[in-house]
Formats: structure tokens, C-alpha cells, sequence
């Protein structure tokens, strides 16, 4: 690892609670900042898919499999080690990029529900027909991955004081969500 201060600084790690925007809001920051975007949950899902499993079904072989979640995870810290201008959009990219611009996108379980089942490109890993299935599977999969960040690292991805940052995204368009981010990440910028 790199001593801090040799670290590059322009990295916006965001994490959040299931279908809270993050790959949406990752993608217009990366559009407006002109950044590369370091994605883990699109290799989970290759993993998910390679092995014929919805996300949910992989949330728990990894449990029996550590290694994988602890390779996605180290992805995100080397990728940060050896780039500058770059949004990590990564469940524990506020852990393993500790020196990022940590945000954490919050939002009402219905409205996760409800968007998670009207997004097209979860229907090859999440097949639900019905709200309530949705629902229940996105409670499921925050307790999954809850019970094994515990577990395997020792941390509570949803305690707040993790994060420099906390939107609500319930109400708020993901334009309205990433000129917040913009704000708030210049003003950090500032104080570096």
C-alpha cells in the first residue's frame, strides 16, 4: 500500500443501499468529471452469471467462499493504487479506498423495490415478476451481504459515520443526486 501521502485524491467511492442509483449516478459523474468508473458489482454479477446463479443465490455461496468476495473487493483497493480520476462504485469501496471521497446513497425500501424491478438490466440475475418478490429478495440480499462484511472484515457498511457523505435518493432525480455529490466532493477537494 501506498503511504497517504502519495495517494491520489480523486476518487469518489459510492455505496448505498440496493437500487439506490449508484450505477446511474457513477455514470453521470463520471460523464461530467471525466472519470473512469472501477464497477464490483458488474464482476459479481459475471461471477453470479458465469456460475448460473441469480444474485441473491451468489450472495450465498460466497459465504462458503470467501475468497471471491475478498477478490472483488481487493480489485477496487489496486485499481485505486494505480489511477486518479476515478468513481468506485463498489459496496465496500469506502473500505477499501479508505482515502476516496466516501459517499453513501440511502433510500426507501419501496422505491428500491419498485426501481429494481423496473431495471432491465438486472432481469438476467434477478428474475421477479411481482413487487413484493423484489421486495423481499432486496431485504434478503441486505442481510446477506450485512451478516458477511461482518463477518469477513469486521465493519457495518450501514453505519453513516462511515461516509463523508449521505443522500437520501428516495425524492431526488439522479442529475439532483450527482450536483450534490459535485458540491459536496469540491468542497472536500478544497480542504485536502
Amino acid at each position: 500500500m501506498l503511504d497517504d501521502s502519495k495517494k491520489n485524491i480523486h476518487i469518489i467511492s459510492i455505496t448505498g443501499d440496493l437500487a439506490s442509483g449508484k450505477s446511474t449516478v457513477a455514470n453521470l459523474l463520471a460523464e461530467e468529471l471525466g472519470y473512469s468508473i472501477h464497477r464490483n458489482g458488474a464482476y459479481a454479477r459475471q461471477i453470479a452469471k458465469e456460475l448460473n446463479m441469480d444474485i441473491t443465490e451468489y450472495n450465498k455461496y460466497v459465504e462458503s467462499h470467501p475468497e471471491i468476495d475478498r477478490k472483488i473487493e481487493q480489485s477496487a483497493a489496486e485499481y485505486a493504487e494505480t489511477h486518479d480520476n476515478v468513481i468506485v462504485d463498489a459496496r465496500l469501496g469506502w473500505y477499501a479506498v479508505p482515502h476516496s471521497f466516501k459517499v453513501y446513497l440511502k433510500v426507501d425500501i419501496n422505491v428500491s423495490a419498485r426501481r429494481a424491478l423496473n431495471d432491465e438490466n438486472r432481469k438476467d440475475t434477478e428474475m421477479f415478476s411481482t413487487f413484493e418478490e423484489q421486495k423481499k429478495d432486496i431485504q434478503k440480499r441486505y442481510e446477506l451481504e450485512n451478516k458477511r462484511f461482518l463477518e469477513l472484515y469486521g465493519i457495518y457498511r450501514q453505519d453513516l459515520a462511515n461516509y463523508d457523505l449521505v443522500i437520501d435518493t428516495s425524492d431526488l432525480t439522479p442529475e439532483e443526486t450527482k450536483n450534490k455529490i459535485i458540491e459536496n466532493y469540491n468542497i472536500w477537494l478544497k480542504n485536502k
